[in-house]
């Protein structure tokens, strides 16, 4: 696992960032990711979660969180979090000073429990952050989660009492906003996951950019325009070169027929969309780094799909993407 050494004048820009000093440009173009929970459906402990950061500027949020407290620890043993600029008095472990101080916020695509059970579970001891989501997602929240019966009322609307910790943002699809705190701004794509809407977000740092999606189908298995509509608006930034990578789902392998992928990719369909996107932007994808989230591990006797799925997607991959496959704990960089 690389580590990357923390110049000294680092650990007085987290001090000043963490009390609220005008927000410092990046040092170097494109992001930082930190993969705290890499799979989907049935391996807990190891749920979609992605801290990500602009290159050299540590204020990050978290784009979904199956995991947080675990994915931190894991992050840490593999030495993730070297790097963080983290006071010497701090009174907390480096994962708990992460949370409190160096996450800024959560984005969530969707309500389903493996993209937010880290979440619900870390907020007795989570500092005040905004939970940035579509309409549609921070109502489940809300509603059904944060709601008093199933987990105290941490937020700031629903069931009395309201505690606050959390505020929700409701998110307009396809306007960016600011990401409180940091550098960062998002703009919101709705994605089709079956019965559900899940969300894609392009994170923007100066002119670079990286694209999180979701859970989400296939247009053309889900009988919609949802990805199309995104590869259109992401299509100038591949032309400009500064789309420094894509976070994007293939949960199942191919042997899983189209009317049970539950709003979800196979390799054959991710392939496909990567197609569809590298046509409409008239540019090549070649080196494109993307990688592949939330593969569902099987109980059944036979080949490990998470085995299967990249070797899938590497035997039809002639747009030279390069495909990556993550791991808890992994960091990665994506940038110049």
């Amino acid at each position: 696992m690389p580590s990357y050494p923390v110049p000294r004048s680092w650990m007085g820009m987290l001090t000043a960032l963490v009390v609220g000093a005008t927000p410092l440009p990046a040092i170097a173009a494109g992001f930082d990711i930190t993969v705290l929970g890499a799979r989907g459906g049935l391996e807990d402990g190891n749920l979609s979660a992605y801290m990500i950061h602009p290159i050299g500027d540590p204020r990050a949020v978290l784009c979904d969180a199956g995991n947080v407290l675990h994915g931190l620890q894991v992050a840490d043993r593999h030495g993730a979090l070297d790097d963080v600029p983290m006071p010497t008095e701090a009174p907390e472990t480096r994962p708990g000073y992460v949370l409190h101080h160096v996450i800024r916020g959560y984005l969530v695509s969707h309500a389903h429990l493996d993209h937010v059970a880290g979440l619900v579970l870390v907020s007795p001891d989570d500092s005040a952050k905004p939970i940035y989501a579509l309409p549609s997602v921070n109502m489940v929240l809300s509603r059904d989660l944060f709601n008093g019966a199933v987990w105290p009322n941490n937020g700031d609307r629903g069931a009395p009492p309201q505690l606050g910790l959390y505020h929700y943002q409701d998110l307009v699809a396809g306007r960016p906003v600011g990401l409180a705190g940091t550098g960062m701004r998002v703009t919101a794509f709705p994605l089709s996951h079956g019965s559900v809407e899940s969300t894609a977000f392009l994170l923007r740092s100066g002119g670079d950019a990286m694209l999180y999606l979701g859970d989400t189908g296939a247009d053309a298995v889900e009988h919609s325009t949802r990805l199309r509509a995104l590869w259109q608006a992401v299509a100038p930034l591949v032309r400009a070169h500064r789309l420094r990578g894509i976070v994007i789902e293939c949960s199942y392998d191919d042997t899983h027929p189209d009317t049970q992928l539950w709003g979800h990719l196979s390799p054959r369909w991710l392939l496909r969309e990567l197609a569809a996107l590298q046509d409409i932007a008239h540019t090549p994808l070649r080196g494109m780094p993307v990688l592949v989230a939330h593969m569902k591990p099987s109980l059944r006797r036979g080949p490990d799909p998470v085995a299967v799925i990249p070797a899938e997607l590497r035997s039809g991959n002639d747009m030279g993407v390069d495909f990556i496959v993550p791991e808890q704990g992994m960091r990665l960089r994506w940038g110049r």
